[in-house]
């Protein structure tokens, strides 16, 4: 039996010989709709010889231990008292739709069931896919893979991320080699260390050209990924919630849906796919416009005033912000981080008359107003934790973090006591957006944390539908799929450096759009990293993404104060277009030039970002390429920031002085020269097709 799934960029075949179970024996460039599938199914047998086992065990959706696969297995179970199971499934049912695939297989001797379910969406040439088991009996589960899909031979490495608080989304490349690539997140949460995604470029592919594979696991818990090459060389990718992280005996656990994609253009190829699927399939409320965010905490901390904020409300008003958000610090008795999470009603000693004083004002400014909280945590000092310390997750000696504990949301009481403390003060009060913290990592790693979570996020998007949530978990901590189908923004880090933002927006580009990411315009001085940059390259840096402020406004000076206004105003007359843009990587020719493109969804017109990250080896800039222009097309092309060239950019330059005409295939093919300049600083360009 075969089964094939198209959608125009790319096509999967799966095949089941005599019942066992479907493996892929084909994912890449779509194939002629009169390809042979049974002839395929054959010609994709391997050869044994010596060494070998007389048959090949499959390489298949879940590689199966009872068939002595020479690898790591898709499913680790247990009977309720601990005994190893090893299924051998038949195949019972497949289910076909367009583009939808559901496979089930049956183990009568252990009463098992294995259902794996798949489905291409031909607009944004995403497959999502996803594992679940039932068993007759409550079974123990130590691993359960989503189905597993095989990596291209032609691959000489692949590309995963790490990172850390302030330092998110860095691309690690390993070659690929016998044996194990083996990341598995224990934190409890998706972590700024590791990001659940895997890029496999094949042979010669860059962020332009050439073939490449790309995955996305959508859990917001501890993960597990393996890639594995095999000894007789095949490979393998799987990807599932982290081992063990099922605490209880259950007669039915599932995956999260692993997401993926094939692409013929490079890099950019899988990264508009995700980019789309999150904007058109992922995200609830995708067409909102985005309003320009103002954010107290890096002015204030926990030192709130009431006439301050206003204050700084109408500051921020004039530099263009559209939402005000009051950070940490308003309740309870929260005078540091060492206290009062849990307690979640008004601090009247700052708040004597409540919120509605600030929230008037802030309204009179023209702006909305988002609140702040971090519902999931709780201080040792609240009343919460002296009322219920029973609440907490995890061992009573364990090691606080950022002086909290972590609330056990897997239970009744604890989402019953969050909502409604919640919904009280967004009940009270005219409040459109919260900013949803998570600034600790889990004790341990526990599904039912997760699931709990999504299950409170839930209940209050379904009493306020009309409050935006975004996830935040010391910035970048937190930032999935799963997470973002309850949520309508991620903050991507908690460095407003220009410089680091640079370099961590341009990778997660690779799996998120421009209009779910926020990036804040910070102070000065940076408050993570200590370096001092300059108002325009923050400026450009805050508008490549969903833009907005978190400094004192008051302490800008006339200069840039006026730099920021001007900023703020582009951003807002093209964040429409912006919104709905494709986010392309450039292959830039200076190591030294980080350079992103931003198409229009009609092609008509876009806007390059090229930030100069350090300095470069030549004296010259070197062209810039661009990409997925049309090659016979003029465009017009303008450095709408041609102002800030420094003095010692002395050429005579056609681009410093006014637009040019050029052709698409030009702009590919030989590139822009763009003028000198320093490091830490950025151009704009915008193109408009003639």
């Amino acid at each position: 039996m075969q089964w094939r799934m198209d959608d125009g960029s790319q096509t999967l075949v799966l095949a089941s010989d005599k019942g066992r179970m479907a493996r892929v024996i084909y994912w890449g460039s779509p194939l002629s709709r009169s390809e042979d599938l049974d002839m395929l199914a054959q010609a994709a047998q391997l050869d044994v010889t010596g060494g070998m086992l007389d048959e090949n065990p499959d390489l298949s959706i879940c590689p199966e231990a009872g068939q002595a696969f020479p690898g790591q297995v898709g499913m680790v179970v247990a009977d309720a008292i601990g005994t190893p199971l090893v299924p051998h499934f038949t195949f019972a049912d497949a289910v076909t739709g367009k583009n939808h695939l559901t496979l089930v297989y049956k183990d009568a001797n252990n009463g098992l069931t294995y259902t794996a379910e798949f489905n291409l969406n031909a607009d944004t040439h995403v497959l999502s896919a996803k594992a679940a088991l039932d068993a007759d009996a409550p079974v123990r589960l130590h691993w359960l893979a989503a189905p597993v899909f095989t990596a291209p031979q032609l691959s000489d490495e692949m590309i995963d991320f790490a990172g850390r608080w302030c330092d998110e989304f860095k691309m690690i490349h390993t070659p690929w080699s016998a044996g194990i690539r083996l990341r598995e997140n224990r934190t409890g949460r998706t972590g700024h260390e590791h990001f659940p995604g895997l890029i496999v470029p094949c042979r010669g592919a860059s962020n332009t050209q050439g073939q490449v594979y790309a995955f996305h696991y959508g859990w917001s818990g501890g993960h597990r990924m393996v890639a594995e090459e095999i000894p007789d060389g095949r490979r393998q990718v799987q990807f599932g919630n982290a081992m063990g992280a099922e605490l209880s005996t259950g007669k039915r656990f599932e995956t999260a849906t692993l997401f993926s994609t094939f692409s013929n253009q490079g890099l950019n190829g899988c990264a508009v796919a995700f980019q789309r699927h999150v904007r058109g399939e992922i995200i609830q409320q995708p067409n909102l416009v985005r309003p320009v965010h103002y954010n107290c905490w890096e002015a204030i901390y926990f030192d709130h005033s009431v006439d301050e904020l206003k204050d700084i409300a109408t500051h921020a008003a004039a530099l263009g912000a559209e939402r005000f958000v009051l950070d940490d610090g308003w309740f309870g008795k929260r005078d540091d981080d060492t206290s009062a999470l849990g307690d979640w009603q008004i601090d009247a000693r700052k708040y004597p008359n409540g919120l509605t004083p600030l929230i008037n004002h802030v309204h009179a400014q023209g702006m909305s107003f988002g609140i702040w909280f971090e519902p999931e945590m709780i201080n040792p000092d609240s009343d919460a934790f002296r009322a219920h310390p029973e609440w907490v997750l995890g061992d009573k000696a364990q090691v606080l973090g950022r002086q909290q504990l972590v609330l056990n949301l897997a239970l009744s009481d604890v989402r019953d006591y969050l909502f409604d403390c919640l919904a009280g003060i967004l009940s009270a009060y005219d409040i459109e957006y919260v900013k949803w913290d998570h600034n600790r990592v889990l004790p341990c790693v526990d599904a039912d944390q997760t699931r709990g979570t999504y299950a409170l996020l839930d209940r209050l998007r379904e009493a306020f539908p009309k409050v935006e949530i975004e996830s935040c978990a010391s910035g970048g901590g937190r930032i999935d799929y799963g997470i973002l189908e309850r949520t309508g923004r991620v903050w991507l880090s908690d460095s407003n450096d220009a410089l680091e933002r640079l370099k961590i927006q341009h990778n997660a580009a690779l799996f998120l759009p421009a209009s779910v990411t926020g990036s804040h315009v910070g102070p000065y001085t940076c408050h993570t990293s200590g370096r001092t940059h300059n108002i325009r390259f923050r400026a450009w840096v805050a508008a490549q993404r969903h833009m907005g402020f978190e400094m004192d406004p008051r302490d800008l000076t006339p200069d840039a104060h006026s730099v920021l206004q001007d900023v703020t105003t582009w951003w807002k007359a093209n964040r429409e277009w912006m919104q709905t843009a494709d986010i392309l990587r450039l292959d830039s020719a200076d190591d030294a030039v980080i350079a992103e493109q931003q198409l229009a969804r009609d092609q008509t017109r876009f806007v390059v970002f090229a930030g100069k990250a350090e300095t470069s080896d030549q004296i010259a800039p070197r062209p810039l390429r661009l990409t997925l222009l049309d090659n016979t097309a003029q465009y017009r092309i303008e450095l709408i920031n041609r102002g800030d060239a420094h003095h010692l950019s002395r050429g005579d330059q056609q681009i410093k002085s006014g637009p040019v005409t050029l052709s698409g295939g030009y702009l590919m093919n030989h590139g822009i020269a763009l003028p000198w300049s320093f490091p830490d600083s950025m151009w704009v360009l915008e193109g408009t097709k003639l």
